[in-house]
């Protein structure tokens, strides 16, 4: 046998696993930005109780401050489409990246809630802009058989980056003299630490993002396909037709120019068909309520008989937990697919919300609070631990892989920054409402949110179509673009 004759030939397993580890690298690389994502929108979850003590502040003003991040998300999602299709993907990485740095020394800094609710802002402009960049990237990176567990990868990092904000919490507080009210042991409030805890993993992505390749359907757009041809090779390895996937990407791309709004019009109440699935994707991923868990769970857990370390300890599970179920995603996803997963999590999750909603509402209140009791109250920890998983496991990664594969190479920054900006607007609702609605009752608010989980299962039977193992060139097909829409 020659030398030639014992290398592995281009389709062989052994190339397969090389452009499986090559493109799992990268879209590894691009999703750090999820954890930042996940990091900087939970680390408030421990200061809550903290900056309401400090600021004597009322259930609404509370909520605005913890709500302000996300009208920063929408519009840095709204803002980071454009800017990605002028300058590249990886260079709104980096602007993402020093916005983080910039936010979260700020907001140790606040000496008011306005100044806070500024910082935080500008925190939710970097949020929003990772929130549409990682999703949009490791699409357009990854090959189709390995899209959706790459895409899931996103989610895996905003999961990891809520564990591991909760856990900073957890630890500051219990090194403190005084929990996130008290006094850090290097100086200043805890709290303040909580929040300073983000520039560490900011300065690590906008270190990571030079280090990634700019994405081959970004440089084919901008007729740089000389720069797009090894990054093709690099993920698809060198059995594959690098020119022929050039020239389908091109078809794709009708002119050299931004995506405007005009491009998503469309027959249906003036948007395309697949602009309107994915805002009401966006939507309906946060209005089962679950970043209510991740946003108030340690003051919610108090409110119903927890310590404060406790509570905080318990909101640490349940990241865990998310984790855990992400990870059960990742390896679900192209095997069974994307509608079946969230067809199952709407259910799971009405199940579940159900079951907290009988819990909170008949509970007895005792001093303003509800009062759930020994058995009411471990029903409930387990039922929202349950709702986490069936989230976690479905809506959680398997609306990002469909917001950053269901849209076609011209529109998808656009689309996906329209629908990303929707999915924040939602989020700022629930969690701008929460306070009010808690005080009308937990019962209220969890029955809310399982009446959004219900009518989710029926919108994704009636309105989502199966992207699993198609090429993202071919996606018009599936919700009927209209010819002159095509390339």
């Amino acid at each position: 046998m020659t030398a030639e004759d014992s290398t592995p030939s281009p389709a062989s397993p052994a190339h397969h696993e090389h452009n499986t580890a090559v493109a799992t690298m990268i879209a590894s690389a691009a999703a750090v930005g999820g954890f930042l994502f996940g990091y900087d929108t939970s680390v408030i979850n421990g200061t809550v109780d903290a900056l309401r003590r400090q600021f004597g502040l009322g259930s609404f003003v509370v909520g605005l401050v913890v709500a302000s991040a996300l009208l920063g998300c929408a519009a840095g999602a709204w803002l980071a489409g454009p800017l990605a299709d002028r300058i590249g993907r990886v260079r709104t990485m980096l602007v993402a990246a020093l916005l983080f740095v910039i936010s979260s020394i700020g907001s140790a800094l606040a000496v008011t809630p306005y100044d806070l609710t500024a910082w935080r802002l500008a925190a939710g402009l970097a949020i929003g802009a990772a929130s549409v960049i990682a999703p949009a990237y490791i699409a357009e990176i990854a090959p189709a058989r390995l899209r959706g567990r790459l895409g899931s990868l996103q989610q895996l990092a905003i999961v990891t980056g809520i564990f591991a904000a909760l856990l900073a919490d957890y630890l500051i507080a219990r090194i403190s003299e005084g929990g996130a009210s008290g006094e850090f042991p290097l100086g200043g409030t805890a709290w303040r630490w909580m929040f300073a805890s983000a520039a560490l993993p900011a300065v690590i992505y906008g270190a990571i993002a030079l280090s990634i390749p700019e994405s081959p359907r970004f440089l084919v757009k901008r007729h740089r396909e000389a720069e797009a041809r090894p990054v093709l090779r690099r993920v698809m390895g060198p059995a594959a037709d690098v020119e022929a996937r050039i020239r389908d990407i091109a078809r794709t791309l009708r002119e050299d120019r931004p995506v405007q709004l005009r491009d998503l019009r469309g027959p249906r109440l003036g948007l395309l068909p697949i602009v309107w699935v994915g805002i009401l994707l966006s939507v309906f991923q946060q209005f089962v309520g679950i970043n209510v868990i991740f946003y108030y769970s340690s003051s919610l857990w108090q409110a119903v008989g927890f310590s404060e370390g406790d509570a905080m300890f318990t909101s640490v599970i349940t990241s865990i937990t998310n984790i855990v179920t992400t990870l059960v995603a990742i390896a679900l996803i192209d095997r069974i697919g994307r509608r079946r997963l969230l067809l199952a999590g709407a259910a799971g999750m009405t199940v579940t919300l159900a079951v907290m909603t009988v819990a909170f509402a008949t509970a007895p209140v005792v001093d303003g609070e509800p009062a759930l009791g020994p058995v009411a109250g471990p029903v409930a920890l387990v039922a929202a631990n349950l709702y986490v998983f069936s989230f976690g496991a479905t809506w959680g990664p398997v609306v990002w892989v469909l917001l950053g594969e269901m849209f076609n190479n011209f529109i998808r920054a656009a689309a996906l920054a329209v629908a990303a900006s929707a999915q924040w607007v939602a989020n700022w609702l629930i969690t701008m409402t929460f306070p009010a609605m808690a005080d009308l009752g937990l019962g209220f608010a969890y029955g809310f949110y399982t009446l959004s989980a219900a009518v989710a299962f029926v919108f994704v039977r009636t309105a989502v179509r199966e992207t699993k193992g198609r090429e993202l060139e071919d996606m018009d097909e599936l919700y009927g673009t209209p010819k002159a829409r095509r390339a």
